[in-house]
C-alpha cells in the first residue's frame, strides 16, 4: 500500500513539474518575442511553412464543411419553413465555431507535428546544444519565429476557411437545392455581427499560440533517439488538439 501511494505521489509531482515547465516555456517564449523576435527572413519562412503550405488542406476542408452544413441545414430548416435562413445558419456556424476550430486542428496535424519533429531532431542531434555553446539564444532563432508566424497565419487561414465554407454552403443550398440566392446572402448580412467575426479571430489567434507553444515545447524537450521524437510528436498533436477544444469552450463562454 505504501509503495502504491508513493508511486501516485511521484506521478503527481512529475505532472505538476511538467505543467510548471510548460508554463515557464510559454512565458519565456512570449518574452523573447518582445525582446528579440528574430530576423524577418526567418519569420517569413515560417509564415510560408505554417500558413501558405497549409492553404490547400484548409480550402479543401472548408469547402466540404460548408457543403455539409448547407445540406444538413437545408433539411433541418425545411421542417420549419425557414429555408431562407440557410445562409445565416452556415455563416454563424463557421464564423463562430467551426472556422477557428477546424482550421486550428488542420494546422495542428500538418504544421504542428512538423514543428515538433523539426525541433526534436535538432535536440537529439545536439544542434540546440551547439547554439547554446556559441552563446546564441535558441529561442530567438527557433522558437520566436514560429510563434510570430503562427499568430499571423492562423487568423488569415481562419478567414479563408470562413469564406470558402460560406460559398460551399451556397453551392449546395442555392445551386443544388434551389434556395433563393438573395435570401441566402441578405439574411446572412442581417444576422452576422462584428462581435461574431471578432470572436472568431480572437479564437484563431489564441489557437495559433497554442499550436506553436505545445509544438515547440514538446520538440525542445524531446527524448533521445527516434523513439523520443516520435513520442513527442504524437503527444504534441494530441495535447494541442485537446487544448484547442477545451480553450474554445472557455473562450466561447467569455465572448458570448
Amino acid at each position: 500500500m505504501t509503495n502504491f501511494l508513493r508511486a501516485i505521489g511521484r506521478r503527481t509531482i512529475a505532472q505538476v513539474q511538467e505543467l510548471g515547465n510548460c508554463g515557464q516555456f510559454l512565458v519565456y517564449a512570449l518574452y523573447s518575442i518582445l525582446r528579440r523576435p528574430g530576423r524577418p527572413v526567418h519569420i517569413l519562412k515560417q509564415v510560408s511553412f505554417i500558413g501558405a503550405k497549409s492553404l490547400f488542406v484548409i480550402v479543401l476542408t472548408a469547402a466540404f464543411t460548408g457543403m455539409v452544413l448547407g445540406l444538413q441545414g437545408y433539411y433541418t430548416l425545411t421542417k420549419f419553413g425557414s429555408e431562407g435562413m440557410l445562409g445565416t445558419a452556415v455563416a454563424l456556424s463557421l464564423i463562430r465555431e467551426l472556422g477557428p476550430v477546424l482550421s486550428a486542428l488542420m494546422v495542428t496535424g500538418r504544421a504542428g507535428s512538423a514543428i515538433t519533429a523539426e525541433i526534436g531532431i535538432m535536440r537529439i542531434s545536439e544542434q540546440i546544444d551547439a547554439l547554446e555553446t556559441m552563446a546564441l539564444d535558441p529561442y530567438k532563432y527557433l522558437i520566436s519565429p514560429k510563434f510570430i508566424a503562427a499568430m499571423i497565419s492562423m487568423p488569415l487561414l481562419c478567414a479563408i476557411f470562413d469564406v470558402v465554407g460560406i460559398y460551399g454552403g451556397w453551392m449546395v443550398g442555392v445551386k443544388l437545392l434551389g434556395v433563393n440566392p438573395g435570401a441566402y446572402f441578405s439574411e446572412m448580412y442581417k444576422s452576422v455581427e462584428w462581435k461574431d467575426v471578432y470572436s472568431g479571430f480572437v479564437k484563431s489567434y489564441s489557437f495559433g499560440i497554442i499550436i506553436a507553444w505545445i509544438g515547440c515545447y514538446k520538440g525542445y524537450y524531446a527524448g533521445h533517439g527516434a523513439e523520443g521524437v516520435s513520442k513527442a510528436t504524437t503527444e504534441a498533436v494530441v495535447l494541442t488538439s485537446v487544448l484547442i477544444l477545451v480553450w474554445d469552450y472557455f473562450l466561447t463562454s467569455i465572448l458570448l
